[in-house]
């Protein structure tokens, strides 16, 4: 009898509740995969991802620290979380710190901002979930209880005030890769996807610090990224974005006598993206492969003629060039001359016709003249890109520029940047203008939002449809207008 009533009483109490983990996640596409890697760790561990940051036992923050308004953006978005948690009465709720800022200033941050329970870093996206059963389990006493008065403000504009230090899970040197059977929760449309073929970068650009956040180029194998491939495909996806800090130097450090940055692409000495390309052409199934972030020190005759023939490539180039005058490229230490730019547009125009190209300068460069900028402004007029962004120079702490004579005041950024900005708004409304009547292949994102093969997702234009299609599949329209920088189909 008392075994019966136990297995009754068994029977009516409710299952424990399970854990609630909720994620905001700033930056890159490149930060998009790791937060989905980390939410895929959560649910591998029996965990329950949540898009409320009221609900969440757990909320991570993934930072990003590319450039100062990126890194204000990070710690305004954790300060918030804290000061919700605060409002929301959820003074139990556990505040982790991920992405690129927390990698690269992990041990200021843990002095910086009490609020917060832990660091991770990017050697850790994979364990997210046993780190936070650490946590849960061996971090009782909660930092939420910390003010977030504006007394004893760090550099980082926070308090530094606190008993109880986070925890830290940093490592220095990261090494991680995600493979193709890396648990991912993805947080694009269902149709839409990231795939990270490589992590870090060899470049020695006096801009930037993204090699030491993220570690040395390492390539994934081949095998790996055509598994990850097949399996999306299989899952319905019909847009796959090829992404790297250097997505063309990918498979070179696989060689077997390893290549410098300079060093030529030649697919006879091992993995190259031209022949990771064709392998994925293979492969079956209606969908298109756009390549991101390439550098244009390791473009090939190949490459190009690869992209001509494999029809699942998108005709779209996003190459970011940074700047065109000699002098600043060597300052900027791009590792290309003015002539090898020159003549790879002109190279990727003959040999991929109706390629769409995409780049990104930099205005108000250290010591950047008033010449310096109109021989890109010029350069701009006459290359004519399909798609083009514009960054206002960042002073990145830890970068050679930083430390550079002649810096230039942000009056001037601006100006600079909102010259260009203009200049280009009116050459892509020129070029939109010569796209009405023609007949486009279209991968419809909401019924009646699409995008070209010459637009990538959230940072390109789109095509306003007159009538509804499938979402997540192509279709064919004829353009007949323009609305600012998107198409009328």
């Amino acid at each position: 009898m008392r075994g019966s009533v136990r297995d009754q009483s068994r029977a009516t109490r409710p299952p424990p509740r399970r854990i609630k983990v909720g994620m905001i996640s700033l930056g890159c596409a490149k930060n998009l995969v790791d937060a989905e890697i980390m939410l895929g760790s959560v649910l591998q561990h029996g965990m329950e991802i949540t898009s409320s940051a009221d609900e969440a036992d757990v909320l991570i923050v993934n930072t990003c620290a590319f450039i100062d308004s990126a890194k204000e953006e990070s710690i305004d978005a954790i300060l918030e979380a804290h000061q919700q948690r605060g409002l929301s009465k959820r003074p139990d709720q556990k505040l982790i710190v991920s992405g690129c800022m927390s990698q690269r200033f992990a041990h200021e941050l843990r002095e910086s901002l009490p609020e917060v329970d832990a660091f991770i870093g990017l050697d850790q996206v994979a364990n997210l979930g046993s780190i936070v059963e650490q946590i849960l389990g061996t971090h009782p006493t909660l930092n939420a209880q910390h003010p977030t008065s504006n007394e004893k403000r760090s550099a980082f504009g926070v308090s530094s005030d606190h008993n109880q230090e986070s925890i830290n899970f940093v490592a220095e040197r990261p090494r991680y890769i995600p493979d193709y059977d890396t648990p991912r929760f993805r947080l694009t449309p269902a149709h839409s996807a990231y795939l990270k073929i490589a992590e870090g970068c060899n470049h020695p650009c006096s801009f930037c610090v993204i090699p030491q956040m993220r570690g040395r180029h390492r390539s994934r194998s081949p095998g790996s990224v055509l598994a990850e491939v097949r399996a999306l495909v299989t899952e319905g996806v019909r847009e796959i974005n090829l992404i790297s800090q250097d997505t063309t130097f990918y498979g070179m450090d696989l060689w077997t006598g390893k290549a410098g940055p300079r060093q030529p692409v030649d697919s006879s000495r091992g993995p190259t993206l031209s022949r990771l390309l064709r392998e994925i052409q293979k492969i079956d199934g209606e969908f298109w492969v756009r390549l991101l972030y390439t550098h244009p020190a390791h473009w090939s005759d190949e490459l190009i003629e690869t992209i001509a023939e494999c029809d699942k490539i998108a005709r779209y180039i996003d190459i970011p060039l940074q700047h065109i005058d000699e002098s600043m490229l060597g300052r900027m230490r791009r590792e290309t001359s003015r002539v090898h730019i020159e003549t790879l547009i002109d190279k990727l125009r003959a040999g991929i016709p109706g390629v769409a190209l995409r780049t990104t300068f930099i205005v108000g460069f250290p010591g950047e003249t008033d010449a310096e900028f109109e021989t890109l402004i010029e350069f701009i007029e006459r290359t004519r890109f399909d798609r083009l962004g514009i960054f206002k120079y960042s002073q990145e702490e830890g970068s050679r520029a930083a430390k550079m004579p002649d810096q230039v005041s942000q009056k001037i950024k601006s100006a600079r940047y909102r010259r260009a900005m203009l200049l280009q708004q009116r050459i892509a409304c020129e070029i939109a203008h010569k796209k009405v009547g023609q007949k486009l292949r279209l991968l419809l994102d909401q019924p009646l939002i699409a995008r070209t093969e010459a637009d990538a997702p959230d940072v390109d234009a789109r095509v306003i449809l007159s009538e509804p299609g499938p979402v997540g599949e192509f279709v064919c329209r004829t353009v007949t207008g323009v609305r600012g920088y998107d198409l009328l189909a």
